[in-house]
């Protein structure tokens, strides 16, 4: 599966042709526990993470959260 990934090309190994934000976080070892997501521009909920899917050529943003000081 093809998408952009904080706007990079990104080819996923899947044959699924949708995944959860969970599902990618897993797939991409993602661990940050403050993270923003972005479907298409479309903020999602972290409640929704499960449920949220994408497709191919979808555009999705992940950022993290940093404080300091």
């Amino acid at each position: 599966m093809k998408i952009i990934l904080n706007n990079r090309e990104e080819i996923l190994n899947t044959t699924k042709g949708n995944l959860t934000i969970n599902e990618l976080l897993k797939l991409k070892k993602f661990s940050f526990t403050r993270l923003v997501v972005k479907i298409n521009s479309k903020l999602i909920k972290r409640e929704n993470f499960d449920s949220a899917s994408f497709q191919e050529n979808d555009n999705v943003e992940i950022i993290h959260m940093i404080s300091g000081g």
